[in-house]
């Protein structure tokens, strides 16, 4: 979805940033892994919703930042320099995420994990659900 002056696509890009240069505070679920004490920022896995903004807003995984599949490469390339750091894919059904990682793993990411599903990964993940508005 467009709007006026791609003030959407420079949101989103603002809030990629935003999220990489604030620390997270880790949940207290224990659903969701906590990082030990010794973990720096960039040993914490990057989680990545590759589905559309649409089906990002409708809900997605605590702590996951949104980037479709095919920008995938760009935005990561950005955000990430150290091919070593671990990235986490998910989408609705698999397809897209897996995609998605074999094109980082074609530009050298070694660490990018497919974890499937966003259903199947409801019970073992914190979620948030955006009110509307």
């Amino acid at each position: 979805m467009k709007t006026l002056f791609g003030w959407s696509r420079v949101y989103k890009h603002f809030s990629l940033v935003l999220m990489l240069l604030v620390p997270a505070v880790p949940s207290t679920s224990a659903a969701e892994p906590v990082p030990a004490a010794h973990e720096t920022p960039m040993e914490i896995p990057l989680l990545i919703d590759v589905r559309t903004p649409q089906e990002y807003q409708a809900g997605y995984l605590k702590g996951a930042i949104n980037i479709e599949y095919e920008q995938i490469v760009d935005d990561v390339s950005r955000l990430v320099q150290d091919k070593n750091r671990r990235i986490e894919l998910y989408c609705r059904s698999g397809r897209r995420s897996g995609i998605a990682q074999k094109m980082l793993q074609n530009v050298g990411y070694k660490n990018v994990v497919n974890l499937g599903g966003f259903e199947m990964l409801l019970k073992n993940y914190e979620t948030v659900y955006p009110q509307k508005k």
